[in-house]
């Protein structure tokens, strides 16, 4: 396996433990439609929260969380709209980010209501 998709993994993997801790039930990893995917989708208490994970080995070309762009945000809001139409969803949902350093020891970020769907 490439070494990014590797890191990618571990990240996710962090970000659902400290999810976990936080009190957070976990819904699914990894939820695909066509060609769009959400890497977690998890309950906060009555709100159902699409969470996408930023994972990089270094900050020399910025913050994880700087590279969930507007393409990126428009993205996750298209795979929850499908979400939220298949399961027939009708309560609170939020948009988080878990942005990840994995250089000497793993740096967690950790933004909730990163962005909305205007």
């Amino acid at each position: 396996m490439a070494k990014h998709l590797e890191i990618g993994i571990q990240g996710e993997q962090l970000a659902m433990e400290y999810l976990i801790e936080m009190g957070y039930k976990i819904m699914l990893r990894n939820w695909r439609f066509k060609n769009l995917e959400v890497d977690l989708i998890v309950m906060d208490g009555d709100t159902l929260v699409f969470v996408e994970v930023k994972t990089r080995s270094t900050t020399d070309f910025g913050e994880p969380y700087e590279f969930v762009d507007v393409r990126k945000q428009r993205r996750l809001i298209r795979a929850a709209q499908a979400y939220i139409l298949k399961h027939a969803y009708s309560g609170e949902v939020r948009f988080d980010v878990v942005a990840v350093t994995n250089s000497t020891h793993a740096e967690l970020t950790y933004i909730k209501d990163a962005f909305w769907d205007s």
